[in-house]
């Protein structure tokens, strides 16, 4: 896939836990490494806490951090 392949992905956010991306969709790093993805969903690390990042391993569960911020109609071009 490339950059200008069109894509069909869902990002979810979770309350105080990882995005979850699924569907079609590629992951590449800030170098350009594009991370492979299997079945076609991801959990990504929003904690920062993450051994395994950009995915998300869990740690949110015990590093105590919260997040449970909503966007604004207005902020998400809604």
């Amino acid at each position: 896939m490339t950059d200008e392949a069109s894509t069909d992905a869902v990002v979810k956010v979770r309350d105080s836990g990882p995005y979850r991306v699924s569907g079609t969709f590629q992951l590449t790093d800030a170098d350009g490494n594009v991370y492979p993805v299997v079945d076609g969903t991801v959990a990504l690390c929003r904690c920062g806490g993450s051994q395994t990042k950009p995915f998300c391993d869990g740690t949110h569960k015990t590093n105590g951090f919260v997040a449970n911020e909503r966007a604004a109609a207005s902020e998400a071009g809604v």
